[in-house]
């Protein structure tokens, strides 16, 4: 995404949280400007961005895209690893929104795209923590998102499907196996998700292009679902939730007074 906004002439920042990745993105994107920043620092980040815009001028977009992967099943997930999670995917992500929200509102405009994940809409057996930190931030971004309309603030929650990026790979904490009852169901999940690494269907520039799109729009989506296998998982489980609560209608009907 910093790629793309680059070469179609916006001034871009991105966060780095150390001196050697500022360099790395020096030589990668050399017109962009580097921030130092990791997201769980939570009390310095307000003074980030007010010496980032101080620098830099006013941001018009922020994309929240910080985070990372957990994979393990719950029994066996130490809890400091789903405290962890949180405190990237969500604490983290909240906090940068929040040290823009008054900036915007002020302004009187802005754009805030937080990235989710199909995992903010549907589950699946080994990613608890994930899940849990996505659905929390997904339901963030539409308070977030009524909140600030009235201030010309827009903003979208992202949910990408799989895509070729590093999530499965570096971007992945994986717990170790402890417990043998769960072997025949996560086993084989764990491992088709290590094969298709780096091979999945969805391509990270045509969502960066897309997402320049999204930015550029009046009026733009609560949430956007990227890839085909997003649509696919996320439209099966409205169809089964509908049919869920069509099957228990008398009984939720039954506690009214």
């Amino acid at each position: 995404m910093a790629a793309a906004a680059s070469r179609e002439g916006h001034k871009v920042m991105g966060t780095v949280r150390s001196e050697q990745a500022r360099a790395d993105m020096a030589q990668r994107l050399p017109g962009m400007r580097a921030v130092l920043c990791d997201v769980t620092e939570f009390d310095r980040i307000a003074g980030i961005v007010r010496q980032a815009e101080d620098d830099h001028g006013p941001v018009d977009v922020l994309i929240n895209n910080a985070g990372y992967g957990h994979e393990g099943i719950l029994e066996e997930s130490p809890i400091e690893e789903m405290r962890r999670q949180f405190d990237v995917n969500v604490f983290g992500a909240v906090a940068v929104a929040k040290a823009f929200l008054p900036r915007f509102r002020e302004r009187r405009g802005g754009f805030i795209v937080n990235v989710t994940s199909i995992g903010g809409m549907i589950t699946m057996p080994g990613i608890a923590y994930y899940c849990g930190s996505k659905f929390a931030l997904q339901g963030i971004s539409e308070v977030m998102r009524a909140e600030m309309a009235p201030f010309g603030v827009h903003v979208t929650a992202l949910c990408p499907g799989s895509f070729r990026t590093d999530w499965a790979g570096r971007s992945m904490v994986r717990t170790g196996r402890s417990i043998a009852d769960y072997d025949a169901l996560f086993d084989p999940i764990r491992q088709a998700r290590q094969a298709k690494s780096g091979r999945q269907l969805g391509d990270p520039n045509k969502l960066a292009a897309t997402v320049l799109r999204l930015v550029e729009s009046d009026s733009p989506p609560p949430q956007l679902l990227l890839g085909s296998d997003a649509l696919r998982f996320v439209s099966d489980r409205i169809e089964r939730l509908k049919q869920e609560i069509e099957l228990w209608k008398s009984v939720t009907v039954s506690t009214d007074g």
